[in-house]
């Protein structure tokens, strides 16, 4: 089932709670929150805390994506602060196996991510160990970047792997999502998709998601 998980990398953080108010009302499936550590990755967001102030808003699950080195060290406080997913980067993680078992002991669902340069192989041993594949289709930091088309081989190489095995598992894609080429994406294999700047930058935030639901499901 395709979902579409909008990303508050492109709200107005200072608002940050009416802006989930918003985002559910405007009928996404997930909301997804983008954590940086300024060393993983250039960049600086939020953490826990703010997460946990923005939960009351909504009963959507959030979709929390950990781009911070070594991510096993607060998996509790994100769990705590509301966490319905938790994705961490295969990159960022020296023992990959003891972050995702951390997770699930945390009550909380598991993703694992691939940066563009990771090829999708790196992902096949942990498959049956977590619940969610993130592939990343630009490098991650920044909001508003195209996506690169070179990245979706890998999406179609996850749900050959998952489907071989017998396994139920969603992916998702994060990065240069629009409506114009979110049915070019999912006819790799995904079914859940981030949109930023393709759903908070438009003036209907409804009429985005259903436009990008309905592309993908073309």
């Amino acid at each position: 089932m395709i979902q579409i998980s909008p990303s508050v990398l492109s709200a107005d953080l200072a608002k940050l709670y009416d802006e989930c108010v918003a985002i559910d009302a405007a009928g996404a499936d997930l909301i997804h929150l983008d954590v940086m550590d300024g060393a993983f990755v250039p960049n600086l967001t939020f953490g826990a805390p703010v997460i946990k102030g923005a939960r009351p808003a909504t009963k959507l699950p959030f979709d929390v994506h950990l781009m911070i080195n070594e991510p096993i060290r607060y998996i509790a406080d994100f769990a705590k602060a509301g966490a319905d997913i938790l994705t961490v980067h295969i990159e960022a993680c020296s023992d990959l196996g003891a972050t995702i078992d951390a997770i699930r002991a945390a009550g909380v669902r598991v993703g694992v991510s691939v940066k563009p340069n990771t090829p999708a192989e790196a992902l096949f041993p942990w498959l049956d160990k977590i619940d969610m594949a993130l592939v990343m289709t630009v490098e991650p930091g920044f909001g508003g970047q195209g996506l690169i088309e070179e990245t979706l081989p890998k999406i179609a190489a996850l749900r050959a792997e998952a489907d071989r095995c017998g396994l139920a598992l969603d992916i998702e894609v994060d990065g240069g999502i629009k409506a114009e080429n979110i049915g070019h994406v999912a006819s790799f294999g995904a079914n859940i998709f981030v949109a930023g700047s393709s759903v908070f930058g438009k003036p209907d935030r409804a009429a985005a998601i259903a436009t990008l639901r309905a592309a993908a499901e073309q």
